[in-house]
């Protein structure tokens, strides 16, 4: 039994609070009004999916639990194969993604972030200096690699067609992105979604956006429809059986191999969806794009 919007925000709020939440704060954390909160309160109760403790406060129960499965993301994939010649000369002898700042690997603290929200299931697409991925295994002995031998010969598209069969209810990594907020790794998600930064202008890649939805992807732009673009995107089951078969289309037409991966299910199969736009602050994470950037986050690379 499917739920909607509203049902799924308040039993994801229920399932993510440690203890049971009174009304006051569902209506705090979800942003519906109280009377709101309350027809769908009944209704998850009349459906064994929330009940009240001794307190008045609201708890999800078992069948809860079990009604957000469909919801759940089931696995990471980090798109890792590029040398990242921005960042020369670190990435001369060291994969972007294991560039150290303030002592951790970049790619750390996504995994972690990910086995924190329950995400247990890690790949990556591993190439330029695919040997020296293996030293992560010391600590994350659930990864898996897979291999992406044309990464010097196509762009990142090729990664996700080597990936193409694992993006149902699945996270999807640029890996180099440095995050400072894991909670922005979120174990449910309703539908597909892509996070980004709302922005008035930007000259960096950006979505336009109208009622959530995101209509456009393209470099540079402004006015209030404008939201930067994070790497970072989730796929439900239904988009990742799309993607499976659109990414291979894609890829095999004309200058299909210099194509970004998102450009699939944005740009040139956008008819077959609608991707949500997820919020998330310059604070939460950041991409270092230069070696000058490097060393204003980590001066210890300012020698």
């Amino acid at each position: 039994m499917s739920l909607n919007r509203e049902e799924f925000d308040v039993l994801e709020n229920l399932v993510m609070t440690a203890s049971p939440v009174s009304l006051q704060n569902l209506v705090k954390n979800t942003g519906y009004p109280a009377e709101h909160i309350s027809r769908v309160l009944e209704k998850l109760s009349e459906q064994g999916f929330a009940d009240t403790d001794a307190d008045g406060n609201r708890v999800i129960t078992n069948e809860g639990v079990t009604a957000l499965e469909p919801y759940r993301c089931k696995r990471a994939i980090f798109i890792a194969a590029g040398f990242g010649k921005r960042l020369v000369p670190i990435t001369l002898n060291t994969p972007k993604p294991l560039v150290r700042v303030h002592g951790i690997r970049i790619i750390d603290r996504l995994i972690d972030a990910c086995l924190e929200a329950g995400i247990k299931e890690i790949y990556i697409v591993r190439g330029y200096l695919a040997e020296q991925f293996d030293q992560l295994l010391y600590k994350y002995p659930m990864i898996r690699f897979l291999e992406n031998p044309v990464y010097s010969d196509a762009n990142n598209i090729s990664s996700s067609l080597i990936a193409r069969n694992l993006l149902s209810n699945a996270y999807v990594f640029e890996a180099d992105l440095l995050i400072s907020n894991p909670s922005i790794i979120r174990k449910y998600h309703y539908t597909s979604d892509f996070l980004a930064i709302k922005k008035d202008s930007t000259d960096d890649w950006c979505f336009r956006v109208k009622n959530g939805i995101i209509t456009e992807e393209r470099v540079g732009g402004e006015g209030d429809d404008i939201w930067q673009m994070v790497g970072i995107s989730y796929w439900n089951e239904e988009d990742g059986k799309k993607l499976s078969q659109d990414i291979a289309d894609v890829y095999v037409s004309d200058v299909g191999k210099e194509r970004y991966w998102e450009q699939v299910p944005l740009v040139f199969r956008k008819e077959n969806y609608a991707v949500e736009v997820r919020e998330c602050i310059e604070e939460d994470i950041i991409e270092i794009d230069t070696f000058n950037e490097l060393k204003s986050i980590d001066k210890a690379y300012d020698i």
